[in-house]
């Protein structure tokens, strides 16, 4: 295989395994530090390791791929993934509605973001980058959102189309963290809580039903804020009224995330339970932050499948004509 292949590839699955990001963003830097070289310059050995970008590990597998064969590290990794389960639930879905690039807290470009959707088979993938509040992801203002506008409208082709949306903060009261008219532009709203989601139960729970009774949210994401495992630790779930805030959800049409990422698997079991038999909507999503993260939704998935929840509920198993009708049906 071609060495800019075996390092991209590389990159990829250690982003799916949710490694330390330093890791992988060495091989995506050593892919980027190899694209374009001829095969004599990628032989010559001395001038590759002086070459920016190029270290150690990534020689070493370059050197493995030039030789013709599939670099021992791409082994080890494509054999730990290939033993992870695929639900048949999973072969439904069309797209995923939450994802990140690095205008905000994401690894990589949009380019490179929508370059994986494509290479998964989605329909669709919305871009939904952080809002201003979140200065610690680098929230986009609205400045900055209007001009990603251009930039995911350049990654709509080959059948395949880039969302333009936004992971919106809900803020303490309910409220949206950005300009009311811009929501209404983008093509899909993800909304969630990210601080304060220690807050009482009666507070915590208005501004929930707060924001999923807000005829611009379409999604609302990881519901409860839990973490379970990972590197940033656990964090208890939010204290709230699940029934009303999914009796919001399922009065507004607004789809409950499942929230495929290993460290959060939110909401829990028990709430989606619930949430199913309120009547409301789903929406299995990666929440990737990386390119190879888009492909978490296998996990996402899994749990629906296990949980009984129908492929008609989850939105995310909708073509991209009926998907857009439902985000405009506050219009």
């Amino acid at each position: 295989m071609h060495p800019h292949d075996a390092l991209a590839e590389i990159a990829t699955l250690l982003e799916r395994e949710r490694a330390s990001r330093y890791k992988s963003k060495a091989f995506r830097a050593a892919a980027d530090a190899i694209a374009g070289l001829t095969d004599e310059e990628l032989r010559d050995a001395a001038s590759l390791r002086r070459r920016k970008g190029i270290g150690d590990s990534t020689f070493g597998v370059i050197q493995e791929a030039l030789a013709g064969r599939v670099p021992s590290y791409l082994e080890d990794l494509r054999e730990r993934a290939g033993g992870e389960r695929v639900s048949a639930l999973r072969a439904l879905l069309r797209g995923d509605l939450h994802s990140h690039s690095d205008w905000s807290d994401g690894l990589t470009s949009i380019e490179l973001m929508a370059a994986a959707g494509r290479a998964l088979g989605h329909e669709y993938v919305a871009l939904t980058d952080h809002s201003p509040r979140l200065r610690v992801a680098n929230g986009l203002s609205p400045e900055r959102l209007r001009a990603q506008r251009e930039h995911v409208a350049a990654e709509c082709r080959d059948g395949f189309t880039l969302l333009w949306g936004i992971e919106v903060d809900i803020l303490d009261d309910g409220a949206l963290d950005q300009e009311p008219d811009l929501l209404d532009e983008l093509d899909v709203v993800v909304a969630s809580a990210h601080s304060k989601l220690r807050m009482e139960r009666a507070p915590m729970t208005r501004r929930l039903v707060e924001a999923a009774s807000n005829p611009r949210v379409d999604v609302l994401g990881h519901v409860t804020g839990r973490l379970v495992e990972g590197s940033r630790g656990t964090r208890p779930q939010s204290t709230f009224d699940p029934r009303a805030v999914f009796e919001a959800c399922a009065a507004h049409g607004v789809a409950v995330e499942i929230n495929s990422r290993p460290e959060r698997q939110d909401p829990p079991d028990e709430l989606i339970d619930l949430a199913l038999g309120i009547g409301c909507l789903f929406s299995i999503d990666s929440d990737a932050h990386a390119p190879g993260q888009l492909s978490l939704i296998d996990y996402g998935a899994e749990r629906a499948e296990r949980l009984g929840v129908p492929a008609e509920r989850i939105v995310t198993t909708w073509p991209l004509e009926r998907l857009r009708e439902w985000t405009r049906r506050a219009g």
